[in-house]
């Protein structure tokens, strides 16, 4: 007698929504993923969020995303990093400079931050992001208290001083123009969730102070 066939039919999925046009695509729908966030928040020990360090070139941005990254994969939290060079060598490499070209380089890091988010990943961004109403845009895209502003608070002449990559020598040159802090303006955040004087204090105090904000808002546990 032959074994009953116990496969599963390949069925057309029920698990989308209603079709939409959003901008130039048509006839689309979302479709609901079969892990929810939730679930990979139950099974990881701890929420995803999206963690946007903003600040001038030279402020510590990426020093500090990249630092409190490691500190909390050596907690065995799931991580990952979005660094505003590192998106330019590929998503965004179409982009330039100008203010048009800022506000869609964020809007596109803000919908991948949201995968992310979905993902239950902590995100962390490191980009100058200029201006606070793109900044907003990109908060607005998920629920409050998923979106955590960190201002990496350093002061212009620190940066400059440190102009690792000769930037301000080369915008006070007039060799780079459109640049963050001397062509072009820096709108820093009014409330941000988290103020980092990243200009004097040390690496070590700024992580403390990042992973502590995360405890207190009980995205993260405080023992791992």
């Amino acid at each position: 007698m032959a074994a009953p066939d116990r496969r599963i039919p390949m069925t057309a999925s029920s698990s989308h929504g209603q079709l939409t046009n959003q901008g130039a695509s048509t006839n689309i729908a979302w479709h609901q993923a079969s892990v929810d966030r939730a679930a990979r928040a139950e099974q990881r020990g701890h929420r995803s969020a999206i963690l946007w360090f903003t600040g001038l070139s030279g402020a510590g941005k990426s020093t500090l995303a990249n630092a409190v990254n490691q500190a909390l994969f050596e907690r065995g939290l799931s991580t990952y990093v979005l660094d505003g060079d590192n998106i330019r060598h590929g998503l965004c490499k179409d982009l330039g400079f100008s203010d048009a070209d800022r506000e869609e380089n964020i809007r596109r890091i803000g919908e991948v931050s949201k995968l992310f988010l979905d993902s239950g990943a902590i995100v962390l961004t490191a980009f100058v992001s200029p201006f606070r109403a793109d900044r907003d845009k990109a908060r607005n895209l998920v629920s409050e208290g998923d979106f955590i502003e960190i201002f990496c608070a350093a002061d212009l002449n620190v940066c400059e001083q440190r102009d690792t990559k000769g930037l301000y020598a080369k915008a006070r040159a007039g060799e780079i123009k459109e640049f963050t802090g001397i062509s072009s303006p820096y709108e820093a955040p009014d409330t941000p969730e988290l103020s980092v004087d990243t200009g004097a204090a040390d690496l070590a105090n700024c992580v403390d102070q990042v992973v502590n904000a995360l405890i207190s808002r009980n995205i993260i546990p405080a023992q791992r």
